[in-house]
């Protein structure tokens, strides 16, 4: 059964995302279905996320489809929420999957306001998983092997994607499973065993040894790759190193063993032997050094059975002259597989739950839009308006139309009555007084609310600059004075706001305090009035004069142009265009939204003929005003003047610039309640973000504290200390080489690292066998044994087999050379010694007092041993004693 490698699944914290998703839903969309429908959808995605990471998964393709599913949900909501640390903050907690552990418990584990890190621990978990599933396929059968390789490339594709925009996607160091040098190895590792499996499907079809030949030598090619790339990397498991390495010497074995038939068909009987031999050597290699991880019996007895086959033809038939390994040809390549790119929708079964809310780049787009359709909006409505206070104004210094109808001199002017009891209908002075009240104590709410939103982040802010300069380097995350620069810009800009409101409200109660006394006289009963108001005795013969009638004429244009205002000011106001179609446009097109041209080009389409209106209108009234003012001069001199005239004229204008001021007066009353109405509304919004990235900092900062308090507790409290000699069992002196220890790969260079126990020296003769003929000294090291060699310097491949004439010769012994058959088993491990092989010394008698091989050994003594002299020391053990 060949041996595939499979990741471990990484594991999640849960996390709250009804809450917060459905709080954003009902502050930013309107109520009505669409936000009942988004907070449904929010639900939804909070059971999906609990079914793919909320319980173990089965190793089944149903499985997969959760996880993927919910990456492509991920993937379609992350541009339509405001996901990041200082507005919607979600915090993702996250265990390393190869993480075993400590004695205390903890696990390495990451925490992030992040969905770009969610996404990516979610994909890596899709890749591990299909790992599982294509290792658990039944390789002899062609539904098995198609699945296992989809899922290989599916999951060498996931790693490679991982790898490609880990370090974009936090903007921080990653965990060490999901570090750009460990998902890129594990993309290699998938992609190999993708390859071998697609080896095993052209072998079990029977198609031509030239075909499978390259694709199992591109299969060991992979396999070297991944190899050389994770030697050096101790965030894997242990049981990888050899397990490629392995691969690594089948894969190769097996192209050498169908190139050889290939030279056996085209008649290179030496070829084919040279190529059977060198597969003999690199399974020889696996199974001296791998065979705990793999097996390779019966490639070994079908390779074995070839060789024997084609060496007894070719010693008595063929005589072809046997190459040396160099000197063949290169086997060629063939790469069948390729890892699958990641471009969302990977389900087949996904449906974007939130498919009817737009993008925050189009919502962003939106807002700024909507500020530019206010902004022009106001500024033809306030153009208007203030065309409009100015006529009223100059009427009201000539004591317009009041001069007309006040020709008695007697009797209040008609227009006079009517402005009274417009302001009395309106509520009088009480009315107004009311409103000037009600201002400060929504001013002092605005402020509340301000201070207490700016206090959440200072104390929070204090609180992580303590535990910073506390923890100084392991406080490792974004400090709060960075994250809240954006809010505290915000609040500014309220405060701002704020200010400019309060000099706003100085200016109507400066205007209220000048006029009060004549908008007081104009709530009296129209009897007082009279009696306030000075009486004049002017001719009445101005009353058909066709100055008169002039005037009125013109004062009636005026009026026409008013009202037409106010009409017109209703249209600008109702104007809308739906811009989100025309943003979602541009967006899909060129990926970005140039927002100022686009609404730019809206705003001149539909305010366009309006400013032409507006422009018109103001022009008309200019003309108008230059003819009233040379109509009421000449009116004015055909007056009769006296001192009671002017008085009362001067009254006049007092009570009708009175009522255009309290008009203007009330309105900017009105607007400065509901502004300050509707700042509450914005500020208790800040104040909620202030408060959720608050309470999302205090969770991050618990378990990070958390964390740390583990870390400390798992240091050691005192530095390592010698242990006293005669407390150790003293440690023989070697009188030979030190044979170096069988590892599955070279280190690349000298490591400081804690190193087992000195293996133990060869063993020891009695005299009688050291003084017999032929036996060496017994300190001299024993023959064939290689002088010990530094480790190489750069980064090694696979190891080969070394044997003279082969690419990887390094030594002058045979592949079977074992560094440990000179010192016998007794000294070995107990889980090393079933593997050893019996030792057989020397080809003559043996010496007295030592053991007979072959033969049955006593019953008192192990068959593989030899008797010590008393005086020499007990052998040191393997691993050290407690």
């Amino acid at each position: 059964m060949a041996t595939f490698i499979s990741v471990p699944l990484k594991k999640s914290s849960e996390v709250e995302l009804v809450k917060p998703l459905s709080k954003f839903v009902t502050a930013t969309y309107p109520t009505g279905e669409d936000q009942a429908e988004y907070i449904r959808s929010v639900e939804e995605l909070n059971k999906l996320r609990k079914s793919a990471l909320g319980r173990p998964l089965d190793k089944h393709e149903s499985s997969l489809e959760i996880l993927l599913r919910y990456y492509d949900q991920l993937c379609a909501v992350e541009p339509k929420f405001p996901f990041s640390e200082n507005q919607l903050c979600l915090t993702f907690t996250w265990k390393d999957a190869f993480d075993k552990g400590s004695l205390f418990g903890g696990s390495v584990k990451l925490a992030l306001a992040s969905l770009g890190y969610e996404k990516t621990c979610v994909l890596f978990n899709g890749a591990a998983l299909a790992s599982q599933i294509a290792s658990e396929q039944n390789l002899d059968s062609d539904e098995g092997l198609k699945a296992a390789a989809k899922y290989y490339q599916l999951a060498s594709g996931a790693f490679g994607h991982i790898k490609d925009t880990v370090l974009s996607a936090l903007n921080r160091e990653p965990t060490m499973d999901i570090s750009p040098e460990t998902v890129g190895t594990l993309s290699l590792i998938m992609l190999a065993q993708a390859q071998e499996v697609f080896f095993l499907k052209a072998t079990s079809d029977k198609m031509k040894d030239a075909i499978i030949a390259k694709l199992a030598n591109q299969a060991a090619d992979f396999y070297s790759d991944a190899f050389k790339q994770c030697q050096y990397k101790e965030n894997l498991p242990k049981e990888v190193l050899p397990v490629l390495a392995a691969k690594h010497c089948i894969m190769q074995a097996n192209a050498e063993l169908h190139q050889s038939i290939l030279a056996k068909q085209k008649k290179h009987f030496g070829e084919e032997i040279a190529r059977l031999q060198h597969a003999t050597e690199l399974v020889k290699t696996v199974a001296s050094r791998y065979d705990e991880y793999v097996s390779v019996k019966d490639l070994s007895d079908k390779i074995s059975r070839a060789l024997t086959a084609a060496k007894k033809d070719n010693d008595f038939i063929y005589h072809d002259r046997v190459p040396e390994v160099k000197d063949l040809e290169h086997i060629g390549k063939a790469a069948l597989v390729k890892a699958t790119a990641i471009t969302p929708p990977l389900s087949a079964k996904f449906t974007d739950l939130f498919e009817k809310m737009v993008p925050m780049a189009v919502q962003q787009s939106m807002s700024v839009y909507s500020q530019r359709k206010a902004e022009t909006v106001n500024r033809l409505v306030g153009t208007m308006r203030e065309a409009t206070n100015l006529c009223n104004g100059v009427l009201a210094s000539l004591n317009l139309p009041a001069a007309l109808e006040d020709l008695s001199g007697d009797s209040i002017p008609q227009s006079i009555i009517e402005k009274a009891h417009a302001i009395v209908q309106q509520g009088g002075l009480q009315s107004i007084e009311q409103l000037i009240r009600d201002l400060p104590e929504l001013l002092t709410r605005n402020r509340e609310i301000l201070d207490e939103s700016l206090k959440m982040l200072d104390d929070e802010e204090s609180t992580d600059s303590e535990l910073r300069s506390k923890f100084s380097q392991r406080w490792n995350r974004t400090p709060s004075e960075d994250l809240y620069k954006p809010l505290r810009a915000e609040g500014g800009n309220f405060r701002s706001v704020l200010d400019k409101a309060v000099q706003a409200d100085q200016v109507v109660r400066e205007r209220y305090n000048t006029h009060c006394e004549m908008i007081a006289l104009l709530c009296k009963p129209e009897a007082e009035l009279t009696a306030a108001i000075p009486s004049a005795n002017p001719t009445k013969t101005l009353q058909g004069s066709e100055v008169v009638s002039v005037l009125r004429s013109q004062l009636s244009q005026l009026e026409e142009v008013k009202r037409e205002r106010e009409a017109l000011e209703t249209e600008i106001k109702c104007v809308t265009f739906d811009m989100s179609s025309s943003f979602l446009t541009a967006l899909a097109q060129d990926g970005a939204i140039n927002e100022e041209a686009l609404s730019m080009s809206q705003l001149d389409q539909s305010y366009g003929s309006y400013s032409q209106r507006v422009q018109a209108s103001l022009r008309s009234q200019e003309e108008l005003l230059g003819n009233v003012q040379a109509s009421h001069q000449e009116f004015s001199s055909l007056k009769q003047s006296n001192s009671e005239a002017n008085e009362r004229e001067e009254v006049l204008k007092k009570l009708a610039s009175a009522h255009d001021s309290y008009v203007e007066i009330t309105s900017n009353l009105k607007e400065g309640t509901k502004f300050y109405n509707d700042l509450t509304e914005i500020l208790l919004k800040f104040q909620n973000k202030c408060s959720d990235i608050v309470f999302a900092r205090k969770t991050e900062r618990d378990e990070l504290l958390k964390d740390l308090q583990q870390s400390i507790a798992r240091e050691p409290s005192a530095p390592s200390f010698s242990v006293p000699a005669y407390q150790t069992n003293p440690t023989p002196t070697a009188t030979g080489p030190t044979p170096a220890p069988r590892t599955v790969f070279q280190p690349q260079q000298p490591q400081v690292k804690a190193q087992p126990p000195e293996r133990p020296p060869p063993p020891a003769f009695t005299p009688q066998a050291a003084s017999t003929p032929g036996n060496p000294p017994s300190n001299q090291p024993q023959p064939g044994n290689p002088p010990p060699m530094a480790p190489p310097s750069q980064a090694q491949g696979p190891p080969y087999p070394t044997y003279q004439g082969y690419p990887g010769y390094a030594y002058q012994m045979p592949m079977g050379y074992n560094p440990y058959a000179a010192y016998g088993q007794y000294n070995m491990p107990p889980t090393m010694q079933p593997n050893m092989q019996p030792y057989v010394p020397y080809q003559q008698a043996p010496a007295p007092g030592q053991g007979v091989y072959p033969g049955v050994p006593p019953t008192q003594q192990h068959p593989y041993t030899y008797q010590q002299q008393p005086q020499q020391p007990p052998p040191q053990p393997y691993y050290p004693q407690q």
